[in-house]
């Protein structure tokens, strides 16, 4: 749960004495493992539960300060996004039906924000990105106005010194710029806390990065950003992309990303990893401290260690290690921040039961992973988990092996063994655990939403295949179903409910455009090889200048030599275009009332769609 209350640091002084509290609650944290003051006879779990809001429409509804205050409950939180709230569970200590404990609260809870969402006609949805989530969603009206949001997107447009690029490929590709942090918004997760014993911290942080890629090839549930096919699990790619500080070079140097996996096993004691990434991340927000941690030890007492902890958050490790203080007692734990949302509650929970097993059950062998395996090999296995989820091909003991094979005969054992060894209930474990094994046999989230969303394509336009597909997900995490045993949509014509009301739902964005430089004999062909109407004309930045269209070319007809033309000296220059966000009711009253037969789509003036008559 981040600080709210923070600011951009801005004041020299204030940076200054913020960066002395840090360094001094390193020296605290050193102390502190030395005296052997941690809580290490007790382990705990706890998670957090990142879900989406939505109107009728499936579509993203920014109403979560709203919720959060008629929710008034205090496991409830903000998150960046406008449509996004947190639920932030309580700790229940790892033995007998904690498992059971966290699912019961977590249902509850979702029912709850579900309920309150009812009265504002909307709705609550687990899902790694949102299907429907569009261009006017990223932009910065949906930023949810709390300080530490607007604090944390100026210090890294600052750093960055410019806009951010997102570039993903998968079977589609993503390749735009955009202008502030929300793209960070479209994902949501489900963070897994984990409480560890000082002394085996590295070891355990460790056996947590090696694990990470299979975990999470069995857990992929975001394959869709934008109506693209991405990568199985995109939010990894997304996250580091959309909050990446880095600046290009003509030099060739490493710079490291504040979002990532690491570079290197983790040595020495938790400490050596802070001052790792106090080292390589410079820092974004401050907050006024008084404590001194150091004094505060010294005088028998435990420091909040506020500094290191506000610098921490604003660090984002996929395993992130994490202080902190309860019952008077500090404490370390591993957050696993890789898991997307859903597909299901259920299969959170067994996910969460799988990784925390695995956790428990480590074998001594993995206790010094330096001498096991390679961490490229292990890095790797984590980046070809986020492209080909339950595809991929591991490297496991310097052998090759597929997901299914490494989870099934070696993980799930493990995880087994774990689980029992905390004495967790056998139900729980044989319940949860089934639910891994017949995933990692069958279906996984986004195995379910790729097949889906390409059937739906085939008789319907992107905004309401997506829109289909979103309502299919709702359905199904209602009935609490695991996803390896949901049905696949059937697909409907009615478009009164699934759909929205702008032109984005409807528009194409297949998009065939000319250069205003073309000669019209290569626009005549091409609009007929295509079987398309109209083109809109672009200049060299890509702005909108002109239309074509077949009808117009047919009044030209008299013209001699038309094909020895340029298109510029035969297009439309007075083109009406409209924005993605227009009502679909108000361009059909364009087109109307001008009588013209399709409308270029624009943001920026830049051709982003085109919608006609027949898509009306």
């Amino acid at each position: 749960m981040g600080e709210k209350n923070v600011t951009r640091h801005t004041d020299a002084l204030e940076k200054q004495i913020f960066e002395q509290h840090l360094v001094k609650d390193v020296k605290a944290l050193e102390m502190l493992l030395d005296r052997q003051l941690f809580e290490d006879d007790i382990v705990r779990i706890g998670a957090e539960q990142e879900l989406c809001i939505i109107d009728k429409h499936n579509q993203p509804y920014d109403i979560n300060l709203k919720l959060l205050e008629e929710i008034n409950d205090p496991h409830f939180t903000s998150e960046l996004a406008s449509y996004n709230l947190e639920i932030n569970l309580d700790p229940f200590e790892l033995k007998g039906d904690c498992f059971s404990k966290v699912e019961n609260q977590l249902n509850s809870l979702l029912a709850k924000a579900d309920d309150f969402a009812a009265k504002s006609k909307g709705h609550v949805l687990l899902a790694g990105i949102l299907p429907t989530i569009g261009m006017k969603e990223v932009s910065f009206e949906y930023f949810t106005p709390v300080p530490r949001y607007m604090a944390l997107n100026n210090s890294l447009l600052a750093l960055k010194g410019g806009d951010f690029n997102l570039k993903i490929r998968g079977v589609d590709e993503l390749y735009l710029r955009h202008d502030s942090v929300l793209f960070e918004g479209c994902n949501t997760s489900f963070q897994m806390h984990l409480q560890i014993p000082s002394h085996d911290f590295v070891s355990s942080y460790n056996w947590a990065q090696a694990i990470a890629g299979p975990v999470l090839s069995i857990c992929c549930n975001s394959p869709l950003l934008m109506g693209r096919e991405l990568w199985k699990e995109t939010r990894i790619a997304l996250f580091q992309q959309s909050l990446d500080t880095r600046q290009t070079s003509y030099a060739l140097k490493d710079q490291v990303p504040r979002v990532g996996f690491g570079s290197r096993w983790a040595k020495g004691s938790v400490a050596e990893i802070f001052k790792e990434d106090i080292s390589k991340h410079r820092i974004l927000l401050t907050k006024p401290i008084e404590e001194d941690s150091v004094e505060v030890i010294e005088s028998g007492g435990i420091p909040e260690l506020y500094a290191l902890r506000l610098h921490n958050g604003t660090v984002y490790r996929w395993n992130r290690p994490c202080y902190g203080v309860g019952g008077g007692k500090p404490h370390l734990r591993i957050e696993n921040r890789y898991i997307p949302s859903g597909p299901s509650p259920l299969d959170e929970i067994a996910n969460f039961a799988f990784w925390v097993g695995l956790m428990k059950g480590r074998p001594s062998s993995y206790d010094d992973m330096e001498k096991k395996m390679d961490f490229k090999c292990a890095k790797q296995n984590f980046i070809k988990a986020a492209r080909m989820g339950k595809e991929t091909i591991f490297i496991w003991e310097n052998e090759e092996i597929t997901a299914e094979e490494l989870i099934l005969k070696e993980l799930l054992p493990i995880a087994h063994e774990g689980l029992k060894k905390c004495n967790v209930d056998k139900a729980d474990i044989e319940r949860l655990l089934s639910i891994i094994a017949q995933r990692t046999s069958g279906r996984t989230g986004d195995q379910w939403q790729v097949q889906n969303y390409r059937k739906l394509r085939k008789s319907h336009r992107p905004g309401k295949a997506l829109s289909q597909l979103t309502q299919g997900m709702r359905e199904n995490q209602k009935n609490n179903l695991p996803v390896h045993q949901w049905a696949d949509i059937k697909p409907t014509k009615k478009t009164e409910e699934s759909g929205p009301a702008s032109v984005a739902s409807i528009m194409s964005t297949k998009l065939y455009t000319l250069h205003e430089d073309d000669y019209v004999v290569m626009a005549k062909a091409i609009m007929e090889w295509n079987n398309i109407n109209h083109i809109p004309v672009e200049n060299r930045k890509g702005k909108l200048v002109g239309l074509l269209t077949t009808s117009h070319l047919q009044s030209l007809k008299e013209k001699d030599n038309l094909e020895w033309l340029s298109v510029k000296d035969v297009m439309v220059t007075d083109v009406i275009s409209i924005d993605p966000t227009t009502n679909i009711k108000e361009a059909k009253e364009i087109m109307d009332r001008n009588e013209i037969g399709c409308l270029p789509v624009c943001t920026k003036n830049k051709p982003v769609g085109i919608i006609s008559i027949k898509d009306l």
